[in-house]
């Protein structure tokens, strides 16, 4: 029989529908129960592709005596954290905190107060290399709350005391061209000159790094100076991901990190925001350099993106798994779809194309996976490219017919917004006018679906955007975070400068408004993660707020970077001088911690620029206009925004007053909106904004 989540909306609580645990989901009413039964909260926290999420559930969570257990001494909590990030962020700090280290699944004991007293991660189901088995804890729990409830309970709101002070305490500086240019010094001490990435195994993508570095290039150059440490480290890491294991060589996406040093054999789950950040980063490598490698990821992984993540409503789903069967209705495994056998080579290809594929794609003997499998590497350029094409279709074609990982399907707001701006651009730079459309439905689906829940009632929009949907339905229990404020408005931002539709920029206005009145700490210019009338994860525990970006960018540098990009599209002070306050903590990090705060670092790149403002005037039939529309799109000066009007009156500030020079299209490169004197020429535009033109 169904426990209580069959009534969710995220896969990854259906996902336990059918567990023998009596599993609750979050919210008042499983605390009171424990309260009325006095025993503990077992907390657990995941999501749908994460792999050890899934071990846990087979191994303990269907198992019948250990979920006996557990509906006998406790209130079991399964919060999936890409619906519910503050309940994951606040808990996972404790658990860093208690523990040295965090991950997924994350197992919290809570009291009645939902304030922590234990933590850890993944536990077995019986001792296992050093770690005690979760049978073994659960009584041990059980003994020490019915025993020594007071020293538990005392030791809870000391663990809470400390995280609580801790909160709000971060270093502040200003930043100015020394700080910005210290840390790119930091990175170049961290940087793996062999195999590209930042620091050892396991290597993410440090999509935001690469971000920052391209910033801090472009500025060098824009200023006449040249540092060719930036561009390498962007081309190495750039390059050695896209011809490793990480990223997918036959079917595009990279998946979420790799477990080793070079980029061999990664976690094999493809995120929507990994892939949607990973885009724009290969998108602006290519417009700084033109290379034909980057293109070639960008196409692929966008196709990937529209094939395979997104849903019947238009919007793109959350992620796919890590593992499937090797056969239907078998076992899961990690790695089963993408990894091949030499063997299974023989089975896909001709008999002539079998020894070349394998040198190509690396596939060996010994394999350099499991169970000698290998994950398909391009270490280099096919020698025939049209031979490359077929044995590539046709080792898709075998692929096709194993077992699919399963789709997390729910709709996230915030990645959908980054993978909006990454599909706005890129079909806008490299002329995929059905990308732009692909990115205008998304974002109509946020609009209709996600922003209020979607009408109030009275025939209008409300202002408060909901964090998920599934199959065109919001999800009332997940209130939009300041990561989603602040990544819609970045994708409905992108959409503007790509369409020059005035909507866009105003739904970016509506949601930035929300984020000052709602998400801004007012006596210190910061940001909380959730807004100040969302429900309190905790009355014990604090609201939470951190600044410091990790596989994506934090709600806090999110929202400091689209500020900063509406206040240079309407001239709005309040919202230049939020960005310009929220900054000063980047500042703090930028010494410490680049690699944490590289989001936040690259929109103190773009202030530090201006940003630069391009507008470009004329009729959007007119060929000089397009012309000059597709200089302005190629800026890699840091931040800079675009308009283009038709020059007819505009309620974009930036469009105002902005007159054609001789009848002819016409650009104006502003900062602060003071602006050099307009041309009419491509060239001269693409040397103000560093653009190839």
């Amino acid at each position: 029989m169904p426990n209580r989540l069959a009534e969710s909306t995220s896969p990854y609580l259906l996902q336990h529908k059918d567990n023998p645990v009596d599993w609750w989901p979050w919210g008042d009413d499983a605390f009171e129960e424990a309260r009325r039964r006095e025993v503990p909260v077992f907390l657990s926290v995941g999501y749908s592709a994460c792999h050890w999420c899934h071990v846990m559930a087979h191994e303990s969570f269907d198992n019948d005596a250990i979920a006996a257990y557990l509906n006998d001494n406790f209130i079991s909590i399964k919060v999936d954290r890409e619906e519910r990030p503050d309940v994951d962020s606040v808990y996972m700090e404790a658990t860093q905190a208690l523990t040295g280290r965090g991950g997924w699944p994350m197992s919290v004991f809570l009291d009645h107060d939902g304030r922590p007293f234990y933590a850890g991660t993944y536990f077995p189901p019986e001792p296992r290399h050093g770690m005690g088995g979760f049978p073994q804890l659960l009584g041990s729990i059980t003994e020490a709350w019915t025993s020594q409830r007071e020293q538990l309970t005392a030791a809870a709101a000391r663990i809470t005391d400390s995280l609580n002070e801790r909160a709000g305490q971060f270093a502040k500086a200003a930043i100015d061209a020394e700080t910005l240019d210290s840390a790119v010094e930091i990175l170049v001490g961290q940087f793996d000159a062999d195999d590209g990435g930042f620091g050892g195994a396991p290597k993410f993508p440090p999509s935001m790094t690469l971000e920052f570095l391209l910033r801090n290039d472009a500025r060098h150059r824009l200023a006449g100076r040249f540092d060719p440490r930036m561009l390498t480290m962007v081309e190495v890491t750039c390059e050695a991901m896209a011809r490793g294991g990480m990223y997918d060589q036959l079917g595009g996406g990279f998946a979420r990190y790799s477990v080793d040093g070079q980029w061999v054999v990664p976690h094999f789950e493809k995120m929507l925001y990994d892939n949607a950040l990973l885009i724009r980063v290969y998108l602006h490598w290519w417009r700084s350099t033109g290379s034909p490698l980057a293109e070639r990821v960008v196409r692929e992984s966008v196709e990937w993106l529209l094939r395979e993540l997104r849903t019947d409503e238009g919007g793109f789903a959350a992620a796919l798994d890590a593992d499937s069967p090797f056969e239907p209705g078998g076992h899961a495994h990690e790695g089963a779809f993408y990894a091949f056998t030499p063997a299974q080579l023989n089975a896909a290809l001709n008999a002539d194309d079998v020894a070349w594929a394998a040198e190509l794609l690396q596939v060996t003997q010994a394999g350099t996976f499991e169970n000698g499998a290998s994950v398909l590497q391009l270490r280099r350029d096919p020698d025939d490219i049209e031979r490359w094409n077929r044995v590539r279709s046709e080792l898709v074609t075998y692929r096709e017919r194993r077992p699919r990982p399963s789709r997390d399907d729910k709709i996230v707001a915030a990645w959908n917004g980054l993978a909006i701006a990454a599909l706005a651009e890129a079909g806008a730079l490299l002329d995929e006018p059905t990308w732009v459309e692909a990115a205008m439905t998304a974002a109509d689906l946020l609009i209709s679906v996600h922003l209020g829940g979607g009408d109030t009632g009275d025939g209008e929009l409300g202002d408060r955007l909901v964090r998920v949907s599934r199959d065109g339905v919001a999800g009332g229990h997940a209130p939009g975070t300041l990561e989603d404020y602040g990544d819609v408005a970045e994708g409905f931002l992108a959409l503007y400068s790509v369409t020059g539709d005035d909507e866009w920029l105003a739904f970016a206005g509506i949601l930035l408004d929300v984020v000052l009145e709602h998400f801004r700490e007012s006596d210190t210019g910061g940001f909380f993660d959730t807004a100040d009338d969302s429900p309190a994860v905790s009355s014990a525990l604090r609201r939470p707020q951190d600044p410091t970006d990790n596989a994506a960018p934090s709600g806090w540098s999110a929202a400091t970077g689209a500020l900063l990009s509406y206040a240079a599209l309407t001239g709005s002070e309040p919202h230049r001088q939020a960005a310009e306050a929220a900054l000063e903590v980047f500042g703090g990090l930028a010494a410490r911690a680049p690699r944490f705060a590289s989001w936040g670092l690259a929109v103190a790149e773009a202030l530090l620029d201006g940003p630069r403002e391009i507008a470009v005037v004329g009729s959007f039939d007119d060929p000089g206009t397009r012309e000059l529309r597709r200089i302005a799109l190629r800026a890699t000066a840091p931040g800079a925004v675009v308009a283009v009007g038709d020059g007819s009156e505009s309620a974009v500030a930036l469009l105002q007053d902005r007159p054609m020079r001789d009848g002819l299209p016409t650009a104006y490169v502003c900062r602060a909106f003071t602006c050099s004197a307009p041309t009419v020429d491509p060239a001269e535009l693409a040397r103000e904004v560093a653009a190839r033109a």
